[in-house]
């Protein structure tokens, strides 16, 4: 109730404004999906850089987002105003079955600082990809589904030394509140 939450929207007309989100009116894959990806979860962190507001958490959902994590723990290490901050991630359920093509890992390659055992777990670009990458990198896991894929569901339901947050579809938000408090008390 005392907290301030700040919210700000990453536009950028050439690659965002758009009638459908990753396909075009023929359900064809957009084939600048993985700049977009790249962009959206770069030009994120580096809003949160320049302003200069250190996050306590930043809570990641969906695909598109799941290079996040990994940026803040390798791309981002070194930058004072993530040095603090613990990140959720979400996983959904699959959205695509297109991958973002041979040159993903290498366009995601934001800085000297990602190694290529940082990377390897994205090189194809698929919606399981992008998942397995944001939960690895992540301090804690939540499922946004129901129907989450099976494989991710058992390899992420039992890591070691991470929370893990099952799909919850009530409205009691206690687990959540905890998942945040503890992760803040770290």
């Amino acid at each position: 109730p005392n907290a301030r939450l700040q919210i700000y929207f990453l536009d950028n007309e050439d690659y965002f404004k758009r009638k459908t989100l990753f396909h075009d009116e023929n359900e064809k894959w957009f084939d600048d999906n993985a700049l977009r990806t790249v962009l959206f979860c770069k030009g994120a962190l580096e809003t949160v850089k320049k302003f200069g507001w250190p996050p306590d958490i930043i809570h990641c959902s969906g695909w598109m987002t799941g290079l996040i994590p990994m940026y803040i723990k390798c791309a981002y290490k070194k930058e004072p105003v993530f040095s603090n901050c613990k990140v959720i991630y979400t996983i959904g359920q699959n959205t695509y079955k297109e991958k973002m093509g041979k040159e993903f890992a290498k366009l995601a390659t934001i800085n000297a600082n990602i190694k290529d055992c940082d990377i390897q777990m994205y090189s194809d670009g698929s919606n399981t990809a992008m998942f397995r990458g944001g939960a690895t990198y992540a301090d804690a896991i939540t499922f946004g589904a129901e129907k989450v894929d099976k494989k991710l569901t058992e390899e992420f339901t039992k890591v070691k030394g991470k929370k893990v947050l099952q799909f919850n579809a009530e409205s009691d938000l206690t687990d959540y509140l905890q998942l945040y408090a503890d992760l803040s008390a770290e």
